[in-house]
């Protein structure tokens, strides 16, 4: 903590510029301690608050600009390459496409205080082609919110900020410590779930030539396609697939027989959200739910036609 505090008192600005730029770039480095130290010190003769924010601002414009240029380049299939580093990678794509269809670009005005969403929203908005003044326009106004969030939270409970950095000084090595137990702890029981998922989606997962073999002979019940409609309407879906929502599976499924082979796909990565959605079938009957290994993506990559 005295090392963090000694950092932004040396560089102030730069310091805080370099640490929003690496977060928003996609590395691990948390900003907001920083945001808010630089903050508690600006109460007391630090850089102002409004050369902070815009700095901050700058930074977080800058990296997001990456993002974008990245969609705009690699299209949707950047949002699962971004989930795939994601800790909540499962409901990475999914979450991040119901966010935007639901409020437009407006939801990059709240993009950073929603974990693992920002990144992936500002390549959503470059993979869609959302013009870049409206990006930035937004982007910006979300920016300022966070880091001005941070920054004014250390400027108005400057004393409080002391006394916990103080008590956390005082503590020496074992304050670092315990921050370092509860983020690996943290760390742990993310992969703990996600490694138990990863091993019951490698058990019942349909391959791309199997679905076409079945589609063929006409023993598909059902195909499902669990994304998003912003996602379908930008690359189409597999001829006879039926759109669904997820929180209305029982009326979408009211006329299928639940004896049939059901197959499920989504964008994901590891076909999660699709394997999520065979849970649900699971419970309300279906005996025979398999995802689609790779989704959309691996239908498209074997030169298989879509429809939109």
């Amino acid at each position: 903590m005295n090392q963090l505090i000694s950092l932004v008192e040396h560089y102030g600005l730069g310091f805080v510029f370099l640490n929003v730029l690496a977060l928003q770039a996609g590395l691990p480095l948390p900003a907001y301690p920083t945001l808010i130290v630089a903050g508690a010190l600006a109460a007391g003769g630090g850089p102002p608050v409004f050369e902070l924010i815009g700095v901050g601002v700058g930074a977080a414009l800058i990296a997001d600009t990456g993002w974008y240029a990245a969609g705009r380049r690699f299209g949707l299939r950047i949002l699962s390459t971004l989930c795939r580093v994601s800790l909540s990678q499962d409901t990475c794509v999914r979450q991040t496409e119901t966010i935007f269809q639901r409020f437009g670009p407006a939801s990059m005005l709240v993009a950073k205080f929603v974990p693992g969403f920002a990144s992936v929203a500002t390549a959503l908005a470059g993979a869609i082609r959302l013009n870049y003044a409206t990006f930035v326009a937004f982007d910006a106004g979300g920016a300022a919110l966070w880091v001005g969030v941070g920054v004014g939270l250390g400027y108005a409970f400057r004393d409080a900020v002391g006394e916990v950095l103080t008590k956390l000084s005082s503590l020496g090595e074992y304050g670092l410590m315990l921050i370092v137990v509860v983020f690996a702890l943290w760390i742990l029981s993310k992969w703990a779930r996600r490694h138990l998922l990863i091993r019951q989606l490698r058990t019942d997962r349909v391959t791309v030539d199997e679905l076409r073999e079945l589609i063929a002979a006409q023993k598909v019940g059902a195909l499902v396609d669990v994304r998003s409609a912003l996602t379908q309407a930008a690359t189409g879906r597999i001829p006879g697939a039926r759109p669904i929502d997820m929180k209305r599976i029982n009326e979408a499924f009211k006329n299928v027989p639940i004896d049939g082979e059901v197959i499920v796909y989504c964008a994901c990565p590891n076909e999660a959200t699709a394997v999520r959605v065979a849970q649900k079938l699971r419970k309300i009957g279906f005996k025979r739910i398999r995802p689609l290994l790779g989704g959309i993506d691996a239908w498209i990559e074997a030169g298989n036609e879509v429809e939109h």
